[in-house]
């Protein structure tokens, strides 16, 4: 029936509808005089669309034939991309004016990747996963390089450009090989058909999406885009890479390799284990190098993105919800961390540089304290929330027989722990003749940084509900 499917569908339908309104809005009244009406709006549209999905209650209901799935997996994922979107956007909002970049295609290309990001999470067929993947990162390619005046930004949006389309062949090509094997593009086609295992050119086309999908995630070792493109990317962009994308694209990985490959996990496991242990460690001694903090947070990413594929790589039911629990505290702490970063500034121009940060606790006492215990949680320091977050992965991958797996985690992460504890230090016990940051912060991204580290200290008593929230959704997946 195609109501059923429409009124399946209809959050994406409507975020589809209001994209192509507020472009029309936009191009037909004040162009980019609209910008912040536009960009509260699109916001205020993520928070509904997040409480009518958050609320709506598990159907696991599908559309088009199997095609959508709306199980409480995707519902989950949804409600997290959502809402980071809305509040990467929200504190963005006084950055972008101040910097002459606020543009009116800045919100709707942020709102047509969301679309994009809540299609890879509810795709049940290789023909939806690519339709969502790439409305996902053609929007996004366009607000890498927003900042048309600068040389970095354009270079960072031909490099994410030129590497993800390198990134969708080999995805691509993949899909047309399990589409030849398996003679059906929908994933509950799939884990039939392998049922009884996988033959070589299966196995192939497996691992070529993975290597599709871990681009995505910006995984050892098809990282390099990412720090490249973190850097020149105008910092708001950058905020919003490191949160509602890394949602989507895990989200995205789970959902191939349990609703298509459930029955491989031991071929599969092994490949999303080795990425895994690269990319913890090379995400945790190549940020050691970095002044600039962006570059650093990058790096950053790369390793968390590592804790969070170890889950995956359990290839069971407590390793999703690890892997659930551990992005929502990642995207949580990355909202935090950026409303900070947006606002270091020396008169008026932004400062990326991590020496700026000498001695700021003396000039800022409650930023300071703020930022202390998101680089706490960030590094897996007991109690701050970032530590559950960490032991969920670690537990879940020794349940699975990999303890080899979870003690490279913990050796990793105790290598992480020094370039955050530096800045830190820098803070609180740095050098008084290099300080340089005015003390300006608008009144939103003093309150994204308190309220996010706030949830790393309160959030220790029951994470507020994610643990049971994730334990439903990760049951809904894996069968």
């Amino acid at each position: 029936m195609i109501s059923a499917d429409i009124s399946t569908v209809l959050p994406e339908i409507l975020l589809a509808v209001y994209a192509m309104a507020a472009l029309i809005f936009a191009v037909y009244t004040g162009k980019d005089k609209t910008t912040p009406l536009l960009t509260w709006a699109t916001a205020a549209v993520f928070v509904v669309l997040a409480l009518w999905i958050g609320l709506s209650g598990d159907t696991g209901a599908t559309a088009f034939n199997g095609a959508f799935i709306a199980d409480g997996f995707a519902r989950f994922a949804k409600v997290v991309i959502l809402i980071s979107a809305a509040a990467v956007l929200i504190m963005s909002q006084g950055y972008m004016a101040r910097m002459n970049l606020g543009r009116f295609e800045y919100p709707v290309l942020i709102a047509l990747s969301v679309l994009g990001m809540m299609m890879m999470v509810s795709a049940g067929d290789l023909m939806a996963l690519y339709m969502g993947l790439e409305l996902q990162s053609l929007a996004l390619y366009v607000v890498a390089s927003l900042r048309r005046d600068s040389v970095k930004s354009t270079e960072a949006g031909l490099k994410y450009f030129v590497l993800g389309a390198l990134s969708s062949g080999m995805l691509l090509y993949g899909a047309s090989l399990i589409y030849g094997y398996t003679g059906t593009t929908l994933f509950s086609g799939i884990i039939e058909a392998a049922h009884a295992g996988l033959p070589l050119g299966l196995l192939v086309g497996l691992v070529f999406l993975i290597t599709g999908l871990a681009f995505k995630v910006s995984a050892v070792p098809f990282h390099m885009w990412t720090p490249d493109v973190y850097e020149g990317s105008p910092t708001p962009v950058t905020a919003f890479f490191a949160t509602a994308p890394k949602m989507a694209a895990m989200g995205l990985f789970a959902r191939v390799l349990h609703d298509a490959f459930g029955h491989a996990a031991q071929d599969w496991g092994q490949v999303v284990a080795l990425i895994a242990l690269l990319s913890m460690f090379v995400g945790a001694i190549a940020a050691i190098g970095q002044r600039n903090i962006k570059r650093l947070m990058a790096y950053s990413s790369i390793a968390h993105m590592g804790f969070a594929l170890m889950g995956l790589a359990s290839g069971t039911e407590a390793g999703v919800q690890a892997m659930l629990i551990y992005m929502t505290i990642y995207v949580t702490m990355n909202i935090g961390t950026f409303a900070f970063i947006l606002s270091m500034e020396k008169d008026g121009k932004p400062v990326v540089s991590i020496d700026a940060l000498h001695m700021y606790s003396r000039r800022e006492p409650i930023k300071a304290l703020a930022m202390l215990v998101l680089l706490f949680s960030l590094a897996g320091v007991p109690p701050m929330v970032g530590f559950f977050g960490k032991l969920a992965v670690l537990t879940a991958a020794v349940d699975a027989g990999m303890t080899w797996l979870a003690i490279g985690g913990v050796v990793a992460s105790v290598i992480g722990a020094f370039y955050y504890l530096r800045i830190v230090f820098y803070m609180y016990f740095g050098d008084e003749n290099k300080a340089g940051l005015d003390g300006t912060m608008n009144p939103v991204q003093w309150a994204m940084l308190m309220a996010s580290a706030l949830i790393m200290i309160v959030g220790v008593v029951n994470l507020f509900g994610v643990e049971g929230l994730a334990a439903a959704a990760a049951q809904t997946l894996v069968h």
